[in-house]
């Protein structure tokens, strides 16, 4: 087992983006420990994250040169194998070096090459990647084949439940709003299209605004409420400018129906909670930086085994000197985001905005007698009262399946055969989706219940509004499933629970729960 130095980057954008590669490396190097060195204001990305085994803050005392050498102490005392440079800065290099780690591997750039061990070629190809995919291409000159999966931040049910309250007066739909971008004002949309973005959202969408932004962008928010017609009740409208610390706001984000957004760090904090996103960009480029529809990881060489969940569009003007990577506009103008009409902003809104309900059903134990990681026909055992489940159709759910199946990992059970059981409840009993996670438990995967990957990726692909949904169950990981996205809870004891404190409603067989939601 080796130690490995990752040097982290420092903007939370970026952070986000590092995401995939760290995941990558360790299961690259699946016995080897991972220590993570950041800036304490991006820390809190990663913070429960399986695949770190240390987080170390790099602290304004190891600026400069002698602060270098104290930092070199520390890290020298760990006794690192190798030191993977996601930062490009030359000063990255330089403290590696000082801290004797045998193995440097990173981008050949900012004149830091000759000490560098493993060099990543800065080339056209690099240069124009995506820059989740950008990461991810160091990986490949170890000659690893690295897997793109969609950035994914990991948060505590408690966490989840924290910003549920918090947010709790709010009128839904939520609509999330941050105005600011820490890079300049170059990309960030005027404050008064904001204001009149504002405008429909209360009075077409008759929904809810919270407006974000740290201690720095108080201004803005300030001019945005300002320019409203009339202050809006407190129930319709939250300003939580400077007001949560970073792990409070990425809870938050996870838990409103829409984000709005200039390209800027909470931008990528909040396609890494799976969250619906419009995504305004002016003097930068969505294709390095945009959302994940944006990453073509297949098209770039890159293997990729999940699919995106999360739903977002980008809105961005066909402007000359556009995208010019600039703080602020050297024309003296900001057309390329003055174009962007709020109207425009708000269709696009109603676009990512989920609207449907559904009933998410657990398959073994729920759907069917669980016979313990099923991998035959003839055991395959459904209930009889799944026949009548088109009668909630007819009340306006959909049906939906989510079902861990590690049984594919282990090797016990054919995935072919899972996708065959699956097609059976979509085609005989009129079930509109069937989602299934294939991985093991020690993968730490967004969609292994009780995480709420499948469910996000059923409000991406279906358009399914979860708080206004139900999950179904007969596992505490139902349960918790249901908790943690704020659908409501059943318990159904046909399976080894008769009671959990976390269930809103138990029925003792499917028969019961028809007939409760269809009268």
């Amino acid at each position: 087992m080796a130690k490995n130095l990752i040097r982290g980057v420092n903007w939370i954008g970026d952070a986000v983006m590092t995401l995939p590669a760290i995941r990558a490396l360790k299961e690259a190097f699946t016995e080897d420990e991972f220590h993570l060195l950041v800036k304490e204001w991006v820390s809190p990305v990663f913070q429960g994250n399986p695949f770190i085994d240390k987080v170390l803050i790099y602290s304004d005392d190891f600026s400069g040169l002698l602060g270098k050498i104290k930092a070199a102490k520390i890290l020298k005392k760990e006794g690192y194998q190798r030191a993977f440079l996601f930062q490009n800065a030359f000063d990255a290099a330089v403290l590696a070096t000082l801290s004797g780690i045998p193995e440097k591997i990173g981008y050949n750039r900012d004149l830091r090459g000759p000490m560098l061990t493993t060099r990543v070629p800065f080339d056209q190809y690099a240069s124009r990647l995506h820059h989740c995919l950008y990461y991810l291409n160091i990986l490949k000159h170890l000659g690893l084949k690295p897997v793109y999966r969609q950035p994914w931040i990991y948060l505590s049910l408690s966490e989840r439940l924290r910003a549920r309250e918090r947010i709790s007066q709010l009128k839904r739909p939520i609509i999330l709003i941050n105005p600011g971008a820490t890079y300049g004002s170059a990309k960030r949309w005027p404050p008064e299209r904001f204001s009149e973005l504002i405008h429909l959202i209360l009075n077409e969408l008759r929904g809810s605004v919270i407006i974000s932004g740290s201690s720095s962008e108080k201004a803005i928010s300030e001019e945005i409420l300002s320019n409203l017609k009339e202050p809006p009740p407190e129930d319709r409208l939250i300003n939580l400018t400077g007001r949560t610390n970073l792990r409070d706001f990425i809870a938050i984000l996870s838990e409103v129906d829409a984000v709005i957004t200039n390209d800027s760090g909470p931008m990528h904090l909040a396609y890494a909670t799976c969250q619906s996103l419009v995504a305004l960009f002016g003097s930068t480029s969505a294709e390095l930086t945009g959302p994940p529809s944006f990453v073509k990881a297949t098209q770039n060489g890159f293997e990729e085994k999940q699919e995106t969940l999360s739903r977002d569009i980008v809105i961005k003007k066909p402007v000359e000197c556009s995208p010019c990577f600039k703080r602020t506009c050297p024309e003296g103008h900001t057309r390329c985001l003055e174009l962007i009409t709020p109207e425009e902003v708000f269709e696009a809104l109603k676009g990512v905005l989920p609207a449907k309900k559904a009933i998410f059903f657990d398959r073994d134990g729920t759907l069917c007698r669980d016979a313990h990681y099923l991998s035959k026909m003839e055991d395959l055992e459904i209930f009889p009262e799944v026949q009548k489940l088109k009668e909630l159709k007819e009340a306006g759910y959909m049906l939906v399946g989510v079902t861990n199946q590690s049984g594919i990992a282990r090797g016990i059970v054919q995935e072919d055969f899972v996708r065959e059981v699956n097609r059976i409840f979509i085609q005989k009993f009129g079930f509109d989706a069937f989602y299934y996670c294939p991985h093991h438990p020690d993968e730490h995967c967004a969609c292994r219940k009780p995480s709420p990957g499948m469910l996000f990726k059923a409000r991406a692909e279906l358009g399914i509004d979860l708080k206004s949904s139900i999950v179904v169950g007969d596992k505490e990981s139902d349960l918790e499933l249901a908790k943690s996205v704020g659908a409501k809870a059943v318990l159904v004891t046909t399976g080894k629970l008769n009671f959990s404190e976390m269930a809103d409603l138990e029925f003792k067989n499917l028969d019961e729960l028809i007939t409760y939601f269809t009268n």
